[in-house]
């Protein structure tokens, strides 16, 4: 497939003009003449620099890779069939769709309501437990995890070979996590089959872990999470946090928000997180 430079300049640039910046989080401000977001505000959003964003959108520039395009159609919420488009355009084949397969698009109504949580620790992972966004204050909770690559990406795969994971977490939990991540990652490698990267999590874990390797052979299945989470934080110490999740069930992505009752010692040591922010988890 060729690049079609023109149709992706016009599209990226049609897209940037129709989201504002309450779409996406971002405050209005009073002086605002653009219609829609600066071409800085999205390249932001796109993790990429501002100078590369406005070739592109100029229609010049090298041939977008498909991790530029993939992070383009997120930062501006694009639906999927805008995804696929997006890609086309660019000269790409669009990732693969249908039963079996795992996509890490992050739907635009699951992005709007995370852009709404920013005072608020929440995060959007996949069925795998491999965050794909965070607020603030959920770096400052559990640290930046979508930095983790490869299998360690997964909660439940560092869990049990990275003991720092642990830390965070209340040791009475330890024993409860251990078997809800096993049972977790045995339900969604039958439900992907052999072949799928949860199967290929799992025989990692059958190799390095002896802790999993027992908890695999009890064959355990149905092991949901506890409504309240108690993290040991080291800044702020104890926290017990009630744990809501929206799922999308289209991208079999979970929505994780943590609230802590109002007035309680939980929802102080919270509010000084959020002054701390995301720095003491660096």
């Amino acid at each position: 497939m060729d690049i079609d430079r023109a149709g992706l300049a016009a599209f990226l640039r049609r897209r940037r003009e129709l989201l504002q910046p309450e779409d996406v989080g971002l405050p209005r401000g009073r002086r605002r003449r653009t219609s829609g977001l600066r071409r800085e505000e999205v390249a932001e959003l796109c993790h990429m620099s501002a100078d590369y964003y406005a070739r592109i959108e100029r229609g010049r520039g090298p041939q977008p890779s498909e991790s530029m395009i993939a992070s383009m159609a997120q930062g501006l919420h694009l639906s999927l069939d805008e995804r696929d488009h997006l890609f086309r355009l660019a000269g790409h084949a669009p990732p693969v769709r249908g039963t079996g397969t795992v996509s890490e698009h992050i739907s635009p109504g699951l992005l709007r309501v995370l852009d709404r949580l920013g005072d608020t620790p929440a995060e959007v992972v996949t069925e795998l437990g491999e965050t794909l966004r965070q607020t603030p204050l959920g770096i400052a909770l559990t640290g930046d995890t979508t930095r983790c690559t490869g299998p360690a990406r997964s909660i439940g795969y560092r869990w049990f070979t990275d003991p720092a994971t642990r830390e965070l977490y209340a040791p009475a939990e330890h024993a409860f996590l251990s078997r809800m991540f096993a049972s977790g990652l045995r339900e969604v490698a039958t439900l992907r089959g052999p072949g799928s990267r949860a199967a290929e999590y799992a025989e990692l874990l059958l190799a390095r872990s002896d802790e999993f390797r027992v908890l695999w052979e009890k064959h355990e299945v149905g092991v949901r999470p506890h409504h309240v989470k108690r993290f040991v934080h080291p800044e702020v110490g104890a926290l017990e946090l009630n744990c809501q999740i929206l799922l999308d069930p289209e991208q079999s992505h979970r929505l994780v928000v943590y609230t802590a009752v109002p007035g309680g010692e939980s929802h102080e040591r919270l509010r000084l997180l959020a002054v701390i922010g995301p720095q003491a988890l660096r």
